[in-house]
C-alpha cells in the first residue's frame, strides 16, 4: 500500500490534533469538520479498503467503534447520538486509501448525509 496523509499523522511528520492513541489506533479531528465534532479513528497498520480488512484485523477494526463511543462520551456527547461512517472506494466516498471511521455529533443529522454525483459510465 502506498503512503497516505494518514502514515504521514501516523508518524508525526504532519501535525494532527489528536484525541487518542495506542499502539494500534489513532484518533484525530478532521481538518473539513462537517459538525461541531468530526474526528477520524484509525488503524496504524495499514488497510487501504474495507474490502482489505482479513480476520486477522476484525479485532483493531471493532477497536475502532470502541475509541469512537469513548471519546464521544468523553465530550459529552453520547447521549445526544452520534453518526459513524465508513467509506469504500469511489462510489462509496472513499478518497483516503487507508481506512477510517468519520464521527460526527453535536448537531442533528439528517439523511442521507448528501447528495453526490457520480460518473457513470
Amino acid at each position: 500500500m502506498n503512503e497516505t496523509i494518514f502514515t504521514h499523522i501516523i508518524n508525526k511528520s504532519i501535525p494532527a490534533d489528536i484525541l487518542y492513541e495506542d499502539d494500534e489506533v489513532l484518533a484525530f479531528r478532521d481538518i473539513n469538520p462537517q459538525a461541531p465534532l468530526h474526528f477520524l479513528v484509525i488503524p496504524k497498520k495499514p488497510i487501504a479498503t474495507i474490502n482489505d480488512i482479513t480476520p486477522a484485523d476484525y479485532q483493531v477494526v471493532g477497536k475502532l467503534s470502541g475509541v469512537a463511543a469513548e471519546i464521544v462520551a468523553q465530550q459529552g456527547m453520547a447521549e445526544q447520538g452520534f453518526r459513524t461512517v465508513m467509506n469504500c472506494n469511489e462510489y462509496g466516498g472513499q478518497t483516503v486509501y487507508h481506512i477510517h471511521l468519520h464521527v460526527l455529533a453535536g448537531k442533528p443529522l439528517g439523511w442521507p448525509p448528501y447528495q453526490a454525483t457520480i460518473k457513470q459510465g
